[in-house]
């Protein structure tokens, strides 16, 4: 199949900036954020600072691979070329898809969590509102993905607006400062542990790949997207979760996990504060899980287009290839009804940890031709081996969580052997660049 022409570069830094951030500050921090604090009390926001060095690292190692290859198949493309077509690269390509499934299924839990909790419904209507939403943005992006897409930007700024809101006002009001003194803090392991686990409130950044080859002044943009949006957003969520600790106490937090944040923006404004923070909610979720079911079709699109995956995936469907977000649906709709949220975020970062681990590795590998500084790309291979060997060790630990490891085994295993197993049956070459300049 011939190359297709490389897309008019038409996206600036502003626009790339949005793309980081907008992903970034989607429906996880809605979701875990209670469950951050249940894990590292106090030390909450550093948690996140850690976590957010982590993908600080991971995006330095993105920068310098885009800029070295600039293609729409964005991580795909890195680990074919540092580690060729073969099993391994194959299957950190499917488990790079497994861990969006398993971000839809917690932007799905958070928007049915604060939905259940503006209607006044309980667990059932949790998971109706959970399961609905993913069936209902499935079906509008079947019959016109394009209107779908076209709001995203409006999400996006009432998200932002509101949640700049939350912090301004936590901040001005008087609260209680020695919820985040050292005394409220938790030893090292669970703190770095528990850092892990909210990740993948940070794998967001790993768009911007995907929009590289459209990027007017890539030098320049690439480096503020993903540096800069990355360093913004650790910022971000550094302020949001202090001011859930300075407003909630940690026995309210506990009672209202799920739904800290509009809890906290209760306590601080009254009905008002609650219904914004619920709005924002609805909307970053709901616009989380818009833009990973409209990007999981061309993911799977282009896994596909290597050879990764059944060539049915190059298909399209109302001229989309929506056959991956079709599938994607339906995995997610298993998960949240199955899968308890904190097992999910588990699951879901140690998955993107692996993934991103890899891609670390591969700049390292590749540092001649990206220009890379070897030293920052080993760091952040390191670092994140570090946290997914935490996380795991934290998880092993403790008897009621032990279980969550069979189910990561489950997935990584899941992605060997359907990677191992598809091309023995179906002698399928890899394709090299054929999405480079897609």
């Amino acid at each position: 199949m011939a190359e297709t022409v490389r897309p008019k570069a038409t996206l600036g830094t502003g626009a790339l900036l949005s793309i980081g951030i907008g992903g970034m500050v989607g429906g996880g921090i809605f979701a875990v954020t209670g469950l951050t604090i249940e894990l590292t009390h106090g030390a909450a926001p550093i948690a996140f600072a850690i976590a957010g060095l982590v993908a600080l690292l991971t995006a330095y190692s993105y920068l310098k691979l885009s800029l070295r290859y600039p293609s729409v198949g964005g991580t795909v493309e890195f680990l074919n070329r540092a580690f060729g077509p073969g099993v391994l690269t194959g299957a950190l390509s499917i488990l790079l898809c497994l861990s969006y499934i398993i971000l839809l299924a917690i932007y799905a839990y958070a928007f049915g969590s604060y939905g259940a909790e503006l209607t006044g419904g309980g667990h059932t209507a949790l998971y109706g509102l959970a399961s609905g939403v993913l069936i209902l943005l499935g079906v509008l992006n079947l019959v016109g993905p394009h209107i779908v897409i076209r709001s995203e930007n409006s999400f996006n700024v009432v998200k932002m607006l509101l949640l700049t809101a939350f912090i301004g006002v936590g901040f001005l009001l008087p609260g209680d400062w020695t919820r985040l003194a050292p005394q409220q803090w938790v030893a090292p392991l669970p703190l770095f542990a528990g850092a892990m686990v909210i990740f993948l409130n940070y794998e967001g950044f790993e768009l911007i790949a995907n929009a590289v080859p459209q990027a007017i002044d890539p030098q320049r943009s690439l480096r503020i997207a993903y540096l800069g949006g990355t360093a913004i957003v650790l910022l971000f969520y550094i302020a949001i979760v202090s001011v859930v600790l300075l407003h909630a106490s940690f026995a309210n937090i506990a009672l209202h996990r799920d739904s800290v944040l509009s809890l906290s923006a209760q306590l601080m404004a009254g009905s008002i504060g609650r219904i914004a923070i619920i709005i924002a909610a609805l909307t970053a979720t709901a616009s989380a899980i818009n833009a990973t079911l409209y990007g999981s079709g061309r993911l799977t699109y282009l896994i596909a287009k290597y050879g990764e995956l059944p060539e049915s995936f190059e298909k399209n469907i109302r001229n989309q290839p929506l056959e991956g977000m079709i599938v994607f649906v339906a995995l997610a709709l298993l998960m949240v009804n199955l899968i308890p949220l904190a097992a999910i975020a588990t699951i879901g970062s140690a998955g993107f940890l692996l993934v991103f681990a890899a891609v670390n590795l591969a700049n390292l590998k590749l540092a001649r031709e990206t220009g890379a500084q070897r030293s920052l790309a080993a760091t952040g291979l390191i670092a994140c081996i570090l946290a997914f060997t935490a996380l795991c060790i934290q998880v092993l630990s403790d008897p009621q969580t032990r279980w969550q490891l069979l189910i990561l085994g489950g997935m990584i295993m899941l992605a060997l052997l359907t990677e191992l197993i598809y091309r023995r049956l179906s002698g399928r070459s890899i394709h090299m660049g054929r999405a480079s300049a897609s």
